[in-house]
Order: structure tokens, then sequence, then C-alpha cells
């Protein structure tokens, strides 16, 4: 009898501690093995504008400290130990054990308690192999170029292409991962990471496929709510209808294209980058004009003497338009413009069938376009 009673004062007592867990805050239990001169600990908390610190703890002479901090959805945190920064994802009541070596140079950090933190580290996996080759590369290049004594136009053509195919590598294993785990935040942290010019249709369709999950996560929500803003203006969308003030002040519609390959090109007379494309651009015009294509610029600038010197200046034999306010012009928010260069290039049926191509990938593009077999 006694035994029974014994027993049934375990389960009684374990009910009891389960149900005094505290559900509106978590609790990071954590060990630090060679903490070195290591004295305070910092949580940081992410969301998809900045990090912030929102507590810290001291460690104890054992190497031990604790945080019990609110969350009131599953959301993104990061502990800063001394110069090193582990992430976890946590949500009101989880009882999250973390503990790691800080002499450990791979910076291995061990996480019990949520599953979701595994699999921020699984992600971190992934991007830590990718960058370590990055790193490697850009160290070689470095060398070489040191070795020269200066940088090398023909050192940067034999260096960019790996470098790029590295991260052509890293971007489909993030896919993989996000599109594997599209009911962990991990997946959502993932396809975040990748570049929006280049992997937009990607990424909308991510956020088509979570667009009722995660629906108390503000973070989230934004990301969704701005991936359906552009989708219209994706790739395989009819592109929107607009006029917009030429050089000579009469109006142009994007409708007086129509029937024709156009490529609206977003620059500004101030833009770097623009400028640094557009000879690319005015070759590429040159050989593909009396094929069918045609351009028109579309300028960010609010000094239309600027503007005016610049097209004279980079030789742009094309229409220009500008809405002289630079990017909350009309046209500018119409098609979501937030960086520059940036361009749509439109069928004759004025469906969007590339964004944001330059360099030599748009050179490869218009040659499959207009050198197609008959």
């Amino acid at each position: 009898m006694k035994k029974h009673l014994l027993y049934y004062s375990i389960i009684l007592l374990s009910f009891s501690l389960f149900a005094c867990k505290d559900k509106d805050v978590f609790t990071i239990s954590g060990t630090v093995t060679n903490p070195g001169s290591l004295k305070k600990i910092y949580l940081l908390e992410a969301d998809s504008t900045q990090i912030a610190v929102v507590d810290s703890t001291n460690l104890s002479d054992q190497g031990k400290f604790q945080f019990k901090h609110p969350a009131p959805y599953a959301n993104f945190y990061k502990m800063r130990l001394g110069g090193t920064v582990f992430d976890l994802i946590a949500k009101n009541g989880d009882d999250i054990e973390f503990s790691t070596n800080l002499t450990d140079n791979t910076h291995t950090y061990h996480v019990t308690g949520s599953d979701e933190s595994s699999k921020i580290q699984e992600f971190n996996k992934i991007s830590n192999f990718y960058g370590n080759i990055n790193s490697k590369i850009s160290q070689e290049y470095q060398d070489k170029a040191e070795a020269l004594g200066k940088e090398s136009d023909s050192l940067i053509s034999v260096y960019m292409p790996v470098f790029q195919k590295n991260i052509t590598a890293y971007s489909a294993a993030v896919l993989k991962f996000a599109n594997d785990n599209k009911n962990s935040l991990a997946g959502y942290f993932a396809v975040t990471s990748l570049e929006p010019s280049k992997y937009e249709q990607q990424m909308i369709a991510y956020a088509d496929d979570i667009h009722d999950k995660f629906k108390d996560n503000p973070n989230v929500q934004r990301f969704v709510a701005h991936m359906m803003d552009v989708k219209p203006i994706s790739i395989g969308h009819k592109a929107p209808d607009f006029t917009i003030s030429g050089m000579d002040g009469k109006p142009i519609n994007l409708s007086d294209y129509k029937g024709k390959y156009v490529m609206l090109d977003f620059w500004a007379s101030w833009c770097g980058p623009c400028r640094h494309e557009n000879p690319n651009v005015v070759k590429q015009y040159n050989i593909y004009k009396s094929k069918g294509l045609n351009i028109l610029g579309i300028s960010l600038d609010t000094d239309k003497g600027a503007w005016e010197q610049a097209v004279g200046n980079d030789k742009l034999a094309w229409a220009h338009g500008s809405d002289l306010k630079t990017f909350e012009g009309p046209t500018e928010r119409l098609y979501h413009i937030e960086a520059i260069p940036s361009n749509f290039i439109l069928n004759p049926d004025g469906i969007i069938i590339a964004k944001n191509v330059t360099g030599a990938d748009l050179e490869e593009f218009l040659n499959k376009t207009f050198n197609k077999p008959q």
C-alpha cells in the first residue's frame, strides 16, 4: 500500500510541477565551459528591421546563467557571449537548456527544449559551409592581388564566376531548406537571406505557401504582405500601365509599346551602379534594337538638368521619362522600386518576362530572347 501511495504521490508531484510551469515567459538555462573573463551575457531580440538587447544576466562562478523573458509569439533571439553570438527561437512556455564551450573555435552549442532552435542550428551549418568557401575565395583573390601589387580585371574575371557559383549553390541549398521546413520559423529566417532581386519568384511562392502560418508573428506577416504587394509586378504578370513625362514634357504611356519588346530601365544620374551599367545597356541596345528591343529609361532624378546631362554623356539613345520625385514618384511606387538600377523586360503582350537582369545576365537573356530558333 505504501508503494502505491508513493507512486501516486510522484505522479501528483509531476502534474503539479507541469501545471506550475510559467507559460508567460520562456526560460533559458545555460552552462558555459571555459568562459575565461566572460562575466555578462546578453539576450537580443530580432525583428525585420533591427536586433535589440532586451535582457542581460551575470554568469555565475560555476559558469551558469538563466534568462526568463516574455515572448507573446515564437520569435528569433540571439545570445551574445563575449564576441560570439548564438541563435535561438523561443516562445512563452519553452524551457530551453543551452551549453557551449567558449574555447571551441567552431562555436558549437547544444540546445534542448526547443525544436525550432535545432532547426536554426541546421540552417546555420548550411550558411557557415558556404560562407567559409566564400572566405577562402576572397582570401585567395586578395593574396594574388597583393602579389601583383594591384587590382586586376583579369583576376576578377577568374574569381567572380567562382564566387557566383558558390552563391548560386548556397541559394539552392537555402531554398531546399526553406521548402522542407515551411512549418518552422527557421525556414522563414533562411528564405529572407536570399537576394530578392534574383529570387523574387521563389520568395513569392514561399510566401504563398506560408500565408496562413505564423499568424501571430508580425515579422512574418510583414514579409508575406510585402511579397503579395510585389506579386502583381513579378515575372509572368502583366505590367501595370502608367503615364510619365518625357524629357520634352510630353506624356509617354506604357501602352505606346503594345506589341513590342520593351525594357523599363529605372536609374538616376546620381546612381554610381546605374552609370556603371549604362555602357552595357548601350551595347545591348545597339545589338538588339534592329531585332525589336525598345528601352524606356525612367529616371529617379529631381534635377532635370543633371538627368539630361547624364543621358547625353552616357549616350542613352532611347526614350526617357521621369516623375522627378526619386523613389516617391507614382511610377516608382507602382513598380515598388526600392533600389536602382532596376529593370523590367516586357514581351509584346505586356507580360513581364525578366526583372533586374544586368551585366552578363542581361546579355545572355537578350541573346536567348532575340536569337530563338524560328
